[in-house]
């Protein structure tokens, strides 16, 4: 079984937590699910779960380089040497990264407010970027884009591979078909 899931701002990819904040049990009723890799609790989109162990690990595990697509709204206007740097590569403490894509996007018509809202800066704007990577390191795309100079406000994975965020609203899920991705890079 493969579940995917619009995981919500504020909620720990995990079923339980023992300091009260929401996790998937507070969502998802369907037993015996984990998820297939992780989003962070202060990021929202694509999260997929499943009961095929081979499949978790195809899609979760590095070496697959399983491509993963966000939305990423971030400080001020980056200008095409910030969007080059997050192609190419950027270094981190932790080493360099690999090539993204990065190109400067609208935002989205078919977004959801979040709640509680972004901060708002009168006299910062702010722009979206869609950003894709086939690497997944802790807090990756916020610290890419810290790097460049334009810190990410709010982050959401529209997709893992084949497998698409689509419709679904924060909070919702639905069964989907078990391929095996072919967007591999």
């Amino acid at each position: 079984m493969l579940i995917a899931f619009n995981k919500p701002f504020d909620v720990l990819c995990q079923f339980t937590d023992s300091a009260g904040r929401r996790t998937l049990a507070d969502f998802v009723t369907v037993k015996g699910v984990y998820p297939a890799g992780r989003l962070d609790y202060d990021s929202e989109g694509l999260l997929l779960l499943t009961d095929d162990g081979a499949l978790q690990k195809r899609i979760a595990d590095p070496r697959h380089k399983m491509k993963k697509t966000y939305l990423a709204q971030v400080e001020r206007i980056p200008d095409a040497a910030a969007l080059a740097l997050l192609r190419r590569g950027v270094k981190l403490k932790d080493g360099m990264t690999a090539p993204a894509g990065a190109r400067r996007v609208e935002e989205p018509d078919w977004l959801w407010p979040r709640e509680p809202p972004i901060r708002h800066r009168r006299n910062i704007p702010t722009a979206w970027l869609e950003i894709a990577l086939t690497e997944g390191r802790n807090r990756q795309i916020r610290r890419m884009t810290a790097a460049v100079g334009h810190p990410t406000l709010r982050l959401i994975r529209v997709s893992i591979g084949e497998w698409l965020l689509g419709s679904l609203r924060p909070g919702e899920w639905e069964v989907r078909r078990q391929r095996e991705s072919s967007s591999r890079t």
